[in-house]
């Protein structure tokens, strides 16, 4: 709504961009919520370059990185549509085996960094997907405590406050090694595949 999410899908493309081999596609889900409460919650315009995803399309990739505000520690009511939609992808198992990770934007301390994320891997479960966490892997960038960093071992994330908050520094470079980190895991699966 306030642009957190798509700030860090942006490093989260330039991370998978990096590998060699891998390409990474930006997409938003649907917005279901009306123009005129989105006017009264002061959310600035969607940035018109991404294009609006349909379940049909997330049999054509590889992997995900699937990214959410949260709403009540778990993900907002528009992923939770768009998941929902899914259901023909599911009975056919079109997306089992495929990787995917997810990393969120919350607006509080206490908002479900890690919740939302355990409540989200029952898509992946049903899907047959493979749940790629990053765990520690981004290294003392994980344990600095000198300021106020999103994220977990479940995936990048930032805090968005009222919405006026932006990511940190470290919270953009901890979703830029998101990025990296699971194409290069996706890279290793298909070519094990092949």
């Amino acid at each position: 709504m306030y642009g957190h999410v798509e700030a860090l899908a942006k490093k989260i493309k330039q991370g998978v961009d990096s590998v060699d081999g891998a390409e990474g596609f930006l997409f938003r889900v649907a917005e279901n919520l009306s123009q005129a409460v989105l006017d009264t919650m002061h959310a600035p315009p969607k940035d018109e370059s991404i294009p609006t995803i349909t379940a049909a399309q997330l049999v054509a990739a590889d992997a995900f990185l699937f990214g959410f505000p949260t709403r009540y520690g778990a993900m907002a009511a528009q992923m939770k549509a768009f998941f929902d939609s899914t259901g023909s992808l599911w009975q056919q198992q079109k997306l089992a085996g495929k990787p995917a990770g997810f990393f969120v934007s919350t607006g509080t301390q206490g908002g479900g960094q890690e919740t939302t994320a355990w409540t989200a891997i029952t898509q992946l479960a049903h899907h047959g997907m493979v749940f790629i966490p990053i765990g520690y892997t981004f290294g003392a960038g994980m344990f600095k405590l000198d300021d106020l960093r999103g994220g977990s071992p479940y995936g990048a994330g930032t805090f968005a406050g009222d919405g006026s908050r932006l990511p940190t520094q470290t919270e953009l470079e901890l979703a830029e090694h998101q990025g990296r980190y699971t194409a290069g895991i996706a890279k290793r699966l298909v070519n094990a595949a092949d």
